[in-house]
């Protein structure tokens, strides 16, 4: 007994340390990427027409990104919603592999905004298990933008995976436009992600 208390606890301890390094790396990753992006605030030069930011979020990062959008194109907002509430629940990323394997995404609210009255559409969720969030696939599944100029943008802790080679597939009658990702960072980023964006819309 005591020898596998010790194996356990050597595992444990090997886990710990991978994910430190796995974190201390990401991190790094996140400081040199942002360093591009820091100086006085960038402005938007670009004229877009009539916009609409589309966007699931559950944390609360996919919104933020959604609202500084919002806020500089003066576009309206969608929110996608799930019928029932999305728990973090210690089996969530079990339910989620299940749903993605399986295709079965969650019922969300079906009040759609009409597509035809806008010249640009963002539309942005959370990377789940390196690919789009589930209820960004039940949207997808239901909705036709006609031909108008979509932007996917994403929000990941480190790797955006296929997320937008499954969003292209999946966006019927999209003519997509210069993606995006926006890795989840401490606060003391604000201000260079804020520039990320407007950098990114005055490339569109």
């Amino acid at each position: 007994m005591k020898y596998v208390l010790y194996v356990i606890a050597a595992a444990v301890v090997c886990g710990l340390l991978i994910g430190g390094v796995h974190l201390f790396r990401v991190s790094q990753k996140n400081k040199k990427e942002m360093a591009q992006y820091d100086g006085p605030q960038v402005s938007l030069n670009k004229k877009l027409g009539k916009v609409l930011v589309v966007y699931y979020s559950l944390s609360g990062h996919t919104k933020q990104i959604a609202e500084i959008i919002k806020q500089e194109t003066n576009a309206d907002i969608y929110e996608i919603k799930t019928m029932e509430k999305v728990d973090t629940v210690p089996w969530f990323y079990m339910t989620l592999r299940e749903q993605l394997k399986d295709k079965t995404y969650p019922e969300i609210q079906k009040d759609f905004p009409d597509f035809s009255q806008y010249d640009m559409i963002f539309v942005g969720a959370p990377v789940w298990w390196y690919t789009m969030a589930t209820p960004l696939y039940s949207f997808l599944q239901q909705v036709d933008f006609g031909g108008k100029k979509v932007v996917p943008f994403s929000t990941q802790g480190s790797n955006f995976g296929t997320y937008f080679e499954d969003f292209a597939a999946q966006a019927k009658n999209a003519d997509i436009q210069l993606s995006q990702s926006f890795n989840n960072l401490p606060e003391k980023y604000r201000e260079e992600e804020h520039n990320k964006i407007i950098q990114w819309l005055n490339q569109l």
